[in-house]
């Protein structure tokens, strides 16, 4: 290995996010842009199960995987004051999850198994790794993010178990407890990330901590969203998970009023907190007003949940946390912002043919190149910073 090489190494694995936020930068861009330019919507494989299934989850797990271990594996030894995660870890985390990846890219059943064990030991790993970590810090904080990991991990198990075994119910029904789960932990990642990031825009100085919201908040719209996955694994009728739904929505929406602070509310470190927030609980709504009979909203309203609440918080975390661990100074630059206006025009061109204001070939294969490129900039941006060693450890201001 030359010596720039063992560098690059070194700098990838100083921090987790360091290798799997530009991991799941590539996946995110990459994927879509295949499935819709490359394969016709289709996978090489011809998969027995429809193909939007495999879409679907190579997303979640894929690209929000990454992003997961990346997030989970630094930022909770920053929240507990523990040890950074070993080059070994990551290093182990980021092949097992690429042998995952190389199996939904290709689509053949036959390596569903091989798949399926991959994702759930990277999974079985992340709550290990945060159960564990909690009970040396001796701290009740992770608890959350434990049960809400665990159901994750649960939900991945049935939802492979049902394509391996080609039972499209249980996958389906899988795939939206999966995506649920992860809309629980975004509300409680944002409800640790806000607050921080808030204080740093309004005191630079970090002198003073002139933001301190309400407390009772933090776990409400995780609170719901078990209500509501309890719910559907209960059989409750359409209208009991639609209200449901709207509940889920109205406690994101919730959250977005944390974010009104004055003309400090238009940097886009705020922005792209509460917008995730604001989109996610549409997301939701949308889905809600479907189950109550608007035809045609659930598929706009899983779009902008996905696209626009996790993907919108994703590439914000990417933008925020890859300056703090850098050492760089919180602001973002045009590029960047370009990439955020860049993710929204991908979800309006994904969801504007769901109501016939525009053709959907077209228009889908435009949502993902614009996606890809969105994502492509920010790795355009951050990847010098990243595989570059620092000298000394920075703190994570999006985890105290």
């Amino acid at each position: 290995m030359t010596v720039l090489g063992s560098q690059v190494r070194q700098a990838l694995t100083e921090e987790a996010l360091r290798l799997f936020f530009p991991l799941a930068a590539l996946h995110g861009a990459l994927w879509p842009f295949l499935w819709t330019w490359i394969f016709a919507l289709d996978l090489p494989g011809r998969p027995d199960l429809p193909v939007s299934l495999w879409h679907a989850h190579e997303m979640l797990f894929g690209t929000f995987g990454a992003a997961l271990i990346g997030f989970i594996l630094t930022a909770v030894p920053e929240w507990t004051n523990t040890p950074r995660t070993g080059p070994r870890l990551i290093l182990g985390l980021a092949a097992v999850w690429l042998i995952a990846r190389i199996a939904g890219l290709a689509g053949v059943d036959l390596a569903l198994p091989m798949a399926a064990l991959a994702d759930l030991v990277w999974l079985s790993t992340l709550v290990g790794f945060i159960i564990g970590t909690g009970w040396r810090a001796r701290t009740p904080s992770l608890n959350g993010f434990a049960v809400w990991l665990a159901a994750l991990l649960v939900s991945e198990t049935a939802l492979r178990w049902g394509m391996i075994v080609q039972n499209e119910a249980l996958a389906r029904q899988s795939l939206w407890i999966a995506l649920l789960a992860y809309s629980a932990l975004l509300s409680l990642a944002l409800a640790r990330i806000t607050p921080p990031i808030t204080n740093r825009i309004l005191d630079p100085d970090q002198t003073t901590a002139p933001f301190r919201p309400h407390p009772g908040r933090r776990h409400l719209a995780a609170g719901l969203i078990a209500v509501l996955i309890v719910a559907e694994l209960a059989g409750a009728s359409a209208d009991v998970t639609g209200y449901l739904f709207i509940a889920c929505g109205a406690a994101f929406l919730d959250r977005v009023a944390e974010s009104f602070i004055g003309k400090a509310f238009f940097r886009l470190e705020i922005l792209a907190l509460s917008g995730s927030a604001a989109l996610a609980g549409i997301g939701l709504i949308l889905t809600g007003c479907a189950r109550l009979g608007a035809g045609g909203l659930e598929v706009s309203g899983i779009h902008t949940l996905a696209m626009g609440g996790l993907g919108g918080a994703v590439l914000g975390v990417f933008s925020i946390a890859g300056k703090l661990h850098t050492g760089q100074v919180l602001r973002l630059s045009v590029w960047v912002r370009a990439a955020f206006g860049l993710l929204l025009a991908a979800l309006l061109l994904r969801i504007l043919p769901d109501f016939g204001l525009v053709p959907p070939g077209p228009a889908h294969g435009l949502a993902s190149t614009t996606w890809a490129v969105a994502f492509l900039i920010w790795l355009r941006e951050y990847w010098p910073s990243f595989a570059t060693v620092t000298s000394a450890h920075h703190d994570d201001e999006t985890a105290e």
